[in-house]
């Protein structure tokens, strides 16, 4: 199996380079899935039905929030009715919509259990309960040799790499969104660490694969998707200033997962990039 990670999208350049190249990217590749983190798709803030139904469309299988998920009021119903619509898992029980879902991953392949969590350092929008406890509630729910994804939407690194060694050996793939920078430590962890695997102990074999962040979708010449003359005033000067989505260069950062289907093992983790032809539909 071979699935797509793609970072958080970063208003209209990022919706629209997703529209033009995931349909091309799932032919060339050989893709059987598509998770696209969206809690930024909407101006910079938020997903709405509208761009939820335009990356479906785009053939995203499967679309992830973080600390934005409530963020526009109009997405509520459809994060109850969405079956491929994850918010963080770890959110009281009172919350809308749902933190995980099982995600077809077409004919002869077996589902893909996917949930997302969010990290409690340094998060000042939203704040959530124990990320592990969540994680590997979610994983002791699931038979055996199951196909799992579990996203970490956080600020801090060290708080991924604890929880990609916490799952080491349990997850498919552990890996990260928020923070819009891609990292270089795409890997397969080693197996028998000390201290990893939880209280089920260290894995017997490599099985878990880690990247601490995709990176996001959206312009490449700004500050983490925002217009850089925006966040320059406010930085220099501590003036307020209103972070404006950046137009330029729209790029698709993210990983590129094979996964043994028999198993659930990771067997390769790559990071990915693609850039978007802005002279192109639907940009021109």
């Amino acid at each position: 199996m071979r699935i797509l990670l793609l970072g958080d999208v970063v208003g209209a350049p990022g919706r629209l380079a997703i529209q033009q190249r995931v349909p091309a990217l799932r032919e060339r590749l050989g893709l059987d899935l598509v998770v696209v983190n969206a809690e930024n798709s909407a101006n910079g803030s938020g997903l709405t039905p509208t761009g939820y139904h335009k990356l479906k469309d785009a053939g995203v299988d499967a679309i992830t929030l973080g600390d934005h998920a409530f963020r526009k009021k109009q997405l509520r119903p459809l994060l109850d009715t969405a079956e491929d619509l994850v918010r963080p898992s770890n959110w009281p029980a009172g919350a809308p919509g749902k933190g995980s879902a099982v995600i077809s991953a077409g004919q002869g392949k077996p589902p893909v259990h996917l949930t997302v969590v969010l990290g409690r350092l340094f998060m000042v929008a939203a704040q959530g309960d124990d990320p592990f406890a969540a994680a590997e509630a979610f994983l002791d729910d699931l038979p055996e040799r199951s196909v799992s994804l579990v996203e970490v939407h956080a600020e801090a690194t060290s708080e991924k790499v604890a929880l990609g060694w916490r799952l080491s050996g349990r997850a498919t793939c552990v890996y990260g969104t928020h923070t819009h920078v891609p990292t270089a430590d795409a890997r397969v962890l080693p197996a028998g660490v000390e201290g990893s695997g939880g209280k089920h102990g260290p894995p017997a074999l490599p099985s878990t694969a880690y990247l601490t962040d995709l990176g996001m979708t959206g312009s490449v010449d700004s500050v983490l998707g925002r217009r850089v003359d925006r966040v320059l005033e406010f930085l220099t000067t501590a003036r307020p200033a209103a972070f404006d989505v950046a137009e330029g260069r729209p790029e698709l950062h993210g990983a590129l997962l094979d996964v043994d289907d028999a198993s659930g093992r990771a067997l390769r983790i790559e990071s990915f990039a693609e850039a978007a032809d802005v002279t192109q539909p639907p940009f021109a």
